[in-house]
């Protein structure tokens, strides 16, 4: 199996697929594109790959782009025939996974685009601040929704799936873990358990290096 390409940027959303590369232990190396919001020349390469501009991109072993997170999680699961992280079409747990996983990336992420930069979706800096604590607001909702469908230890309960990952990594973005800790327990301890996991202390050390 070759070698795929990784773009992203260390505790980005490139860390979702990230995690899942290191937990199949699958070859690949990871390119930093710098800060898209901050660089235009760092969103111009990348818009060469990825007309969003967006990350995680992941180009695959034999040059085939790869974009969208939910996507790359069933490519990988489908790629290695494994499913730790994703419950095979057989299994039980395989309808809820789904819906949780979409949820996740068509609902809370799309939260984020739009609240990182509202330059890039309102015009006036006043309305700007007020669009923003709108988003941030509605994203509080939608972890609300989330933490009361949320198991434990993990989000579906005794097992462990690519769900923690995305967890523990959209917790540690606004409105940061201590809100978590605080409005949204279950989600804060899926986020904590996921990051002790020896398979995946290292990912989380190169993308957090502080802690």
């Amino acid at each position: 199996m070759g070698r795929m390409r990784l773009y992203g940027e260390p505790g980005w959303g490139s860390l979702i697929v990230e995690a899942q590369l290191d937990w199949y232990r699958l070859d690949y190396t990871f390119e930093r594109v710098g800060d898209l919001f901050k660089s235009a020349e760092s969103r111009q390469r990348l818009t060469e790959l990825n007309p969003l501009a967006q990350i995680p991109t992941l180009v695959l072993a034999d040059g085939t782009l790869l974009t969208e997170s939910a996507a790359i999680t069933l490519y990988l699961a489908d790629l290695t025939e494994n499913d730790d992280l994703v419950p095979g079409p057989g299994g039980p747990e395989r309808a809820v996974f789904l819906r949780w996983l979409v949820f996740l990336v068509a609902n809370v992420y799309p939260t984020y685009t739009y609240a990182d930069d509202p330059a890039r979706f309102v015009a006036d800096p006043a309305a700007q601040q007020r669009f923003r604590e709108a988003v941030d607001n509605y994203a509080k909702h939608l972890y609300s929704t989330l933490e009361k469908a949320a198991g434990s230890p993990w989000f579906l309960g005794d097992r462990f799936t690519a769900l923690d990952i995305y967890v523990a990594t959209m917790t540690r973005w606004r409105p940061r873990r201590p809100w978590f800790a605080e409005h949204a327990p279950r989600l804060h301890a899926i986020g904590a358990a996921t990051e002790k996991l020896p398979a995946l202390a290292a990912t989380w050390q190169r993308n957090f290096p502080g802690g």
